[in-house]
């Protein structure tokens, strides 16, 4: 099966004339030639964040109701509202990528827009605020679960106390920078996520770390009861030194690699406030121990160490507590916890810094995080990245520093060509994962705890897969696509599933075009698996879930590819006895491709029962025409045959998804359950010498109808062994009333034994 790319149109279902009208109406209205991300002034690279700032600056600068006297102000915002629409969207924003405006005929959206106040008042309200991290559902999971403490705020832009809430957030938020990350949810754009997380009410706070389950916040939302709160699930233990315990603390911890910052408090000037010490021991938490002594009652162990007056020392692990040597000690002269902070992790050393002639041996023995730099090391910038080392400890992966201009080659055959970060899983440079994410240390924490345990391999020209035996799933991307970057976690996810039965590699096209442009990749990412000299691409959406079944279908194909020849045999000339469900689809219809991994995975729910093919009607055109096809895709069911003339049944609903489709081709299978009557009843069930399980419904009654081909599954199921039955509780209400019925339906299981039991 070769790779297929998308073409242009697809033929419009004429029962739905009217609403496809309105749809060609707006495509008019909002259609530009000009591309989405030049409209809104961004690159192919930015952010959801970016794209957000540069809609909402555009749209205050461009709303009709600021332009009243501009004939086209509507038409204007229109444009630069359809190409927020998608460019927001993960999965619009592939398609666009990938076809251009011809990918998205099925979604016109950005025809409704709100009014001027809304944008200025309610939209991305905390976009500006450097100190509140923005969370979508695709990074969400990643940053709570990367070992830092997040406290996030479930809010919606139309919500009054949200608004309220706001700028107390951003204090608090500036308060509490360094001791834990503060987060935004904004639940009008993730309405999933946030049912997901059970937020029923806005704004909802919650607190999260991993391993722990998540906190509501219940108090008053002033900055204080925040501080308070979140306080509570700081890690912080400030320990007062004296006599009987300061050199075996000291000693200590030096011997475990972790310093000393101590505040000496004495008459004359100021140590640091017992808030202040709590503060710094949360931010700098596994990093340096925090302590204070009292000099008016630890007077000579003050003088010994050259303390007459308050000060705030850091002791850095090894450091001589000789008065006469004090060059390693560094004195801080501030109160203020931030400056405090940003002054010691500064001072904590670098990374160490591996060598090309033990690298291979390093790797080789440990799991490794590696910083390769070139020359200066730009890292060094960010003090945070130095509690890496701290936050991964029990994932026992090490962190180490690389400089490429030491060995251009070392880099080069692992296809490093600028800054970059990547995790090496044990085996040496065969097995490693380079890290295409955000420079910031919750997202390098995510990424190097998901790529140590999975199985998600760097690929270049060395090591690509071109000739294995063994199947691979290769994901071809570019670094600076969000899509790509949103699918890398989810390919590590489904790696740990496949283990043993499909490797997963990643190929990088800015760094390997000439191999990208082999395969025809025209568009990222482009996700194959690759089984020999069989070729599948992967259309789906970019979880592990639809991965997997994509997979699970390729190995056990649940869906018979049919031919004119095979279509004739066996759903043409089936037994008596054989039913069809038939998918008349093509390739480039969008439509068809959304359909096609419900198609499957309701095929698999129908194994046994009804037979499930499609026909590729691009590759057989005349078949299709002769067949009188006249739409993509035309669903069929083929029944029982008959002495009737050729007869099948078309799917007209709405809903093409697994369950609603399954639910339409159970509905025309023969009825396996028995009708019962009042007389029926008593003789069968009651009075007879059967195990019976019986379905009380209403006709009124829509879960009844939906619950209804399930339960013709379950009579099949259990024939031979337990009968199966209906009563109509509506035209038979004494029945049901002398069963105890309170609801439909309800299902009860009558043994021989006469007992009753509901199921």
């Amino acid at each position: 099966m070769g790779v297929w790319f998308n073409k242009d149109d697809y033929v419009i279902d004429l029962k739905r004339v009217t609403v496809c009208f309105l749809i060609v109406y707006m495509a008019v209205l909002v259609g530009t030639d000009q591309d989405f991300y030049s409209l809104l002034g961004v690159s192919k690279t930015s952010s959801s964040r970016e794209i957000r700032q540069a809609f909402k600056k555009l749209a205050l600068k461009l709303h009709p109701d600021k332009n009243p006297n501009n004939a086209n102000a509507h038409s204007d915002f229109l444009k630069i509202n359809r190409a927020y629409e998608v460019l927001k969207d993960e999965d619009l924003r592939k398609k666009y990528d990938k076809y251009g405006e011809k990918g998205l005929s099925d979604n016109q959206g950005g025809g409704q827009y709100e009014s001027w106040n809304y944008y200025r008042y309610d939209f991305g309200i905390y976009d500006d605020d450097p100190e509140i991290i923005t969370l979508d559902r695709r990074e969400f999971d990643a940053a709570v679960n990367s070992g830092e403490l997040w406290f996030v705020n479930f809010y919606s832009p139309g919500c009054s106390h949200c608004h309220d809430l706001a700028p107390t957030w951003r204090e608090f938020a500036k308060e509490v920078d360094g001791l834990l990350r503060i987060g935004a949810v904004n639940c009008g754009d993730d309405r999933m996520l946030c049912r997901m997380k059970g937020v029923n009410s806005y704004p909802s706070l919650f607190i999260f770390r991993s391993g722990m389950a998540a906190v509501k916040y219940h108090g008053d939302r002033s900055k204080e009861s925040l501080v308070s709160f979140a306080m509570q699930h700081v890690r912080s233990t400030v320990t007062e030194l004296w006599t009987g315990n300061f050199v075996n603390s000291i000693q200590t911890a030096f011997a475990a690699g972790i310093g000393w910052l101590i505040t000496f408090c004495s008459k004359g000037g100021d140590c640091l406030t017992s808030q202040t010490r709590l503060r710094l021991s949360g931010m700098l938490d596994g990093l340096v121990n925090v302590g204070w002594m009292d000099c008016a009652t630890q007077d000579n162990l003050c003088k010994s160490l050259d303390i007459t007056t308050s000060t705030t020392a850091y002791f850095p692990p090894g450091a001589t507590l000789n008065n006469k040597e004090k060059s390693s000690i560094l004195f801080l002269n501030s109160l203020d916890a931030k400056e405090i902070y940003l002054e010691i992790m500064h001072n904590l050393p670098d990374f160490e810094l591996l060598s090309a002639n033990t690298l291979e041996d390093r790797l080789a023995h440990h799991r490794w995080l590696l910083f390769f730099h070139f020359g200066k090391n730009e890292d060094s910038n960010d003090p945070e990245l130095k509690k890496l080392k701290t936050l991964l400890k029990n994932e026992h992966i090490q962190i180490g520093r690389f400089d490429c201009s030491s060995a251009p080659d070392v880099c080069s055959n692992l296809y490093i060509f600028q800054p970059c970060l990547a995790v090496f899983k044990g085996q040496g440079t065969k097995e490693y994962e380079i890290h295409h994410g955000k420079k910031i240390l919750y997202d390098i924490l995510a990424f190097a705890k998901e790529s140590v345990n999975s199985h998600v391999t760097t690929l270049g020209p060395q090591n690509f897969p071109a000739n294995d035996k063994e199947p691979w799933l290769v994901d071809f991307f570019a670094p600076w696509c969000p899509p790509c970057r949103a699918l890398l976690p989810e390919l590590r996810k489904a790696s740990k599933h496949l283990y043993g039965q499909l490797k997963f590699g990643t190929l990088d096209c800015t760094v390997h075009e000439g191999l990208c442009n082999m395969y025809n990749i025209q568009a990222y990412p482009t996700t194959v698996v690759f089984n020999q000299s069989n070729i599948h691409e992967y259309e789906g959406h970019h979880s592990a879930e639809q991965i997997l079944e994509f997979i699970e279908d390729l190995m056990n194909p649940s869906v018979i590819s049919l031919t004119p020849t095979t279509f004739n045999e066996l759903v043409t000339q089936r037994k008596h006895d054989e039913v069809w469900m038939v998918d008349f689809y093509s390739p480039w219809c969008h439509p068809c491709q959304v359909l096609m991994p419900e198609w499957k995975r309701m095929a698999r729910t129908l194994t046994g029962l009804i037979n499930v093919g499609s026909i590729d009607c691009q590759q057989y055109h005349s078949f299709c025409a002769q067949e009188n096809v006249r739409r993509y895709p035309e669903i069929r069911f083929f029944p029982p045959k008959s002495d009737k003339a050729y007869q099948y049944h078309s799917y007209n609903g709405w809903n093409r998804d697994a369950y609603s489709l399954r639910i339409w081709g159970l509905g025309f299978l023969p009825q396996a359950s028995i009708d019962l009557t009042p007389q029926t009843f008593n003789e069968k069930v009651l009075q007879g010498k059967s195990h019976w399980v019986i379905d009380f419904y209403a006709p009124w009654c829509g879960p009844c109808q939906n619950f209804a081909p399930e339960f013709e599954l379950l009579a099949r199921m259990i024939k031979g062994k337990v009968k199966a039955g209906k009563v109509d509780c509506q035209a038979y209400a004494q029945i049901c009333q002398k069963a105890g019925i309170r609801a439909y339906p309800t299902v009860k299981f009558y043994p021989y034994e006469r007992a009753q039991d509901e199921l």
